[in-house]
């Protein structure tokens, strides 16, 4: 099995997930909630993260995403929304905290 590393910040958790997973696979890999997942559809904003490394990583957002994040004030690029993001590759992501 092809397993990748997400790393998330601040709660400085590693996390092996197959290729390809979604990064809500996380919450079924560790007792903690590092990542705030709401909705799941990617219309609530609270997984909100920062990707620090690795954005190829994460594939490419949808315009739906890009125009939630916006809308959200996160423009710039290295913002996305967890729930809509599969693991392809090793990231170092950051829960935003100032949401």
């Amino acid at each position: 099995m092809n397993l990748k590393k997400l790393t998330i910040l601040p709660a400085g958790i590693d996390v092996l997930l197959p290729a390809g997973s979604p990064l809500t696979e996380v919450e079924y890999e560790v007792q903690q909630r590092p990542i705030p997942f709401g909705c799941r559809s990617g219309s609530c904003g609270a997984c909100v993260i920062e990707v620090l490394d690795g954005l190829a990583s994460l594939g490419e957002p949808d315009p739906d995403e890009l125009d939630f994040l916006e809308d959200l004030g996160r423009t710039g690029g290295t913002h996305r929304l967890a729930c809509q993001c599969r693991l392809r590759g090793d990231a170092t992501v950051r829960v935003a905290d100032d949401i």
